[in-house]
């Protein structure tokens, strides 16, 4: 007998919307919200995630904020939230330095990749 398990990393986008003026930009944009996580895989079912982390993108220059895990919470459950500058913890900005940091994986980087080293995705 022989059992099938495995861990990831998954992203998962939230269904949040908020149309904003960037304050990087200063164009019209809008915030997605999503969660990055780890899962453990059961015979290829999920069976247990840890490791929350909620982000905020924004559509204009694709700044990455990292958002507080009560409001992140309050957003995956459907509450009616309001993001402020506060609430927003700026994690990178493609328009100024080129430093990276991979949503799924959170490799760290400061060449000019357009994919992620480690993983492969995209940035």
């Amino acid at each position: 007998m022989f059992f099938l398990i495995g861990v990831s990393d998954r992203r998962e986008e939230l269904d949040f919307n908020q149309v904003i003026t960037c304050d990087e930009c200063g164009q019209f944009g809008r915030y997605s919200v999503f969660v990055v996580y780890t899962v453990l895989y059961l015979f290829f079912l999920p069976v247990f995630k840890w490791n929350r982390r909620y982000y905020v993108e924004s559509s204009c220059c694709h700044t990455l904020y990292e958002l507080d895990p009560e409001l992140g919470q309050m957003i995956e459950y459907g509450e009616d939230v309001r993001l402020r500058s506060e609430d927003l913890k700026k994690i990178s900005s493609a328009q100024k330095n080129g430093h990276h940091i991979c949503a799924y994986c959170g490799y760290e980087t400061w060449e000019d990749f357009q994919y992620c080293p480690k993983c492969g995705k995209k940035f």
